[in-house]
């Protein structure tokens, strides 16, 4: 809700300037500036042609591809730290290397369920896998850092 004050400009300076106004004001309310009530209303026909041209399928097909990009970008980022540090720590062994191809592979079989079936039986058990290693490798790196080998 937007609100007006009434009056003359000549009022007005009076009133800035500390005196007292000439004539009374009134309030008048007016309505929505706009057909969107919290934003812009020239988004409202790119997210109906954007509806459109999708319909129900292609916005679920969408949605259910960038939740699958957002799950490949929160578990392996531990992994890409992890990946960084015992490079840079040269504690990369041949063990480190295994476990991160494993760890690669049950992403990527991840990705692919819930990109395609998204069988949440298969889904859950790959993602719990690939947790499970990412686990084991943090565990060797720690090992490997506080025991110096």
């Amino acid at each position: 809700m937007i609100c007006v004050e009434t009056g003359n400009v000549a009022d007005d300076a009076v009133r800035l300037a500390g005196g007292a106004a000439h004539t009374m004001t009134t309030i008048v309310e007016v309505g929505p500036i706009s057909a969107a009530p919290w934003g812009s209303a020239g988004i409202l026909p790119i997210s109906w042609t954007y509806v459109r041209l999708m319909g129900g399928e292609g916005l679920k097909r969408a949605t259910q591809v960038a939740n699958a990009y957002a799950n490949q970008l929160e578990l392996p980022m531990l992994f890409y730290v992890l990946t960084i540090l015992a490079l840079v720590t040269r504690k990369a062994g041949i063990v480190f290397v295994i476990l991160a191809w494993i760890f690669v592979i049950f992403r990527l079989l991840h990705a692919f369920v819930h990109v395609t079936s998204n069988n949440v039986n298969l889904r859950g058990p790959l993602f719990g896998m690939s947790a499970v290693v990412l686990a084991v490798m943090w565990i060797i790196y720690i090992i490997q850092i506080f025991t110096g080998t």
